[in-house]
């Protein structure tokens, strides 16, 4: 028998705003345990609008975003808050890290809210600053630079730092959108490759989200938003 989807998208419509054009019409999408997926489409296209819905930060219109079980649509904000934190890794395309905290504590960053991941560590005989330590080694972060403000590292830093925190606690997913965007063809290769064998070695999905297919063979699958998003006009979006 086949495991449940970790996300899943049914029937979902979303617009930004009332009376504005369909920016997403998904009849089914999902990804399995364990799965790299990688999701391309133009800048504009709404593939950012697709891991906000996943992500619980948007509400669809009609239809059901299910992540982990639970009917997103079903919960409080704060529920939803929760689950986000407890279930998924997010790595943005502008890492949104704390500018004044460490690399190390921007790391720890999801250990603070959630106990889930907190408990995933201590399964596994280890505590969250010395599960920062290994995954920023595995990251190729010196440990020198996780006492330094996360202003003060370079881009390719800090893109490891966002990676390293969307990781810890072993989330079940791990969202990705344009993290390489900033980097020449080398650098991202060698990124990738670090972050899908970590994240394999934590047994976590990945859903990537980039306009370059040019990445799209490093995963098991690639979806173009267009054959899944059957608005016939895209609102503009991310």
């Amino acid at each position: 028998m086949n495991a449940p989807p970790v996300a899943a998208l049914e029937s979902v419509r979303f617009r930004w705003r009332r009376g504005a054009a369909l920016c997403l019409a998904i009849d089914a999408f999902g990804v399995a345990p364990g799965e790299r997926v990688f999701l391309h489409g133009p800048s504009g296209s709404g593939k950012s609008t697709l891991l906000a819905l996943v992500g619980g930060v948007v509400a669809p219109e009609s239809g059901r975003v299910v992540v982990q079980g639970a009917d997103l649509a079903a919960l409080s904000p704060a529920a939803r808050d929760r689950h986000r934190a407890e279930h998924l890794g997010f790595i943005f395309q502008m890492f949104n890290l704390i500018p004044y905290l460490s690399a190390r504590d921007n790391i720890l960053l999801p250990c603070r809210f959630s106990p889930r991941r907190r408990a995933r560590i201590a399964a596994g005989g280890g505590t969250p600053q010395a599960e920062a330590a290994r995954l920023a080694e595995r990251l190729d972060l010196a440990p020198a630079l996780l006492d330094r403000p996360a202003a003060e590292l370079s881009v390719g830093q800090q893109q490891r730092v966002a990676a390293a925190r969307a990781l810890i606690g072993r989330p079940e997913l791990v969202i990705a959108d344009e993290p390489t965007s900033a980097l020449d063809a080398d650098r991202q290769r060698g990124f990738l490759d670090l972050l899908l064998g970590e994240s394999a070695a934590a047994g976590a999905a990945v859903l990537f989200v980039s306009h370059d297919p040019r990445l799209a063979g490093a995963f098991d699958r690639a979806v173009a938003l267009a054959e899944i998003n059957a608005a016939r006009e895209a609102a503009p979006a991310a």
